[in-house]
């Protein structure tokens, strides 16, 4: 197939435009800048220039290609609300490219919300409209594949997703922790987060697209559940900076925009998406990541 993949450039974009490139398929890529096309062309991919912001560069991308993997976010955490917009109105407009084409598309949502402390979280849960969190990637695409649109669209929740050199949401709170001199968890530390290293993650979004269900939401978690405290003490020590716990309503002041994800508790299992797709992750898992973070 011929995928145009948004978000081609970034953390996960890129490993999974050489993952479906390796597989036998052709990438259009979303690029912003030279340097992106660039990028692309280096590793086999075709450069398709525009911006999550320009629908109409999205649309051209989608009505060349056979499918389309949309992993592009603006993650600006100053102005969130604006971002997911951005998120939904490329959606849409994507789908109205798509529409009556049969093509697959697979958009990117998350885990959150999905399950209560004490829960897993499986493929089956839906998100019910009164959903606490402003980003409706999910709700946006799986409605592209209810009539009249009639598009094969699906979704891939992530978890923290993984390398050594970037992990998901853990990746702003190092920062917090250089800033304030002490890494810290909330209460016992014991509230869970799922993870997947990125390279797994690649090769779901290849598997899922390539199977191009319609309604599906794929769990791209290779860890249901890696506790805080875990976490938390791993990065006082690579950081060399003193471990401590916090209450919780202490949390807004040290984490700042960061306070619900210190203690965000939930697992998630990825049992339903191994058996459809026969993804079977093998990379390091999220700790022992940490234990070899770069610029540590």
């Amino acid at each position: 197939m011929r995928i145009f993949v948004t978000g081609a450039t970034g953390f996960i974009g890129m490993p999974t435009v050489r993952e479906l490139i390796a597989a036998g398929h052709d990438v259009l890529g979303l690029a912003r800048s030279d340097d992106g096309a660039r990028a692309l062309a280096a590793v086999g991919a075709q450069a398709q220039r525009g911006a999550l912001e320009d629908l109409d560069s999205l649309q051209k991308g989608a009505m060349a290609s056979d499918a389309v993997i949309h992993l592009a976010f603006i993650h600006d955490w100053s102005n969130f609300m604006a971002s997911c917009e951005t998120d939904r109105r490329a959606i849409e407009a994507l789908g109205s490219a798509l529409a009556g084409s049969d093509k697959p598309f697979l958009a990117t949502g998350g885990l959150a919300g999905l399950a209560p402390p004490g829960q897993v979280a499986t493929e089956n849960d839906v998100i019910l409209p009164d959903f606490p969190f402003p980003r409706v990637s999910e709700q946006t695409a799986l409605a592209l594949a209810l009539i009249p649109q009639g598009i094969r669209a699906s979704v891939v929740r992530l978890p923290q997703v993984h390398d050594r050199a970037k992990q998901g949401l853990i990746t702003p709170l190092i920062e917090t922790f250089r800033q304030n001199g002490t890494c810290a968890y909330v209460g016992d530390g014991s509230n869970l987060s799922p993870a997947a290293h990125v390279l797994d993650v690649a090769r779901l979004y290849r598997l899922a697209i390539e199977k191009g269900a319609t309604g599906a939401a794929w769990h791209a978690v290779a860890e249901e559940g890696v506790a805080m405290r875990d976490i938390v003490d791993t990065l006082g020590r690579r950081l060399d900076l003193p471990v401590r716990s916090i209450l919780p309503d202490e949390a807004p002041a040290f984490f700042g925009r960061f306070a619900m994800f210190a203690g965000f508790d939930m697992r998630a299992s990825s049992a339903l998406t191994r058996q459809a797709l026969g993804w079977a992750p093998t990379g390091p898992g999220l700790i022992a990541d940490l234990e070899q973070l770069q610029d540590a």
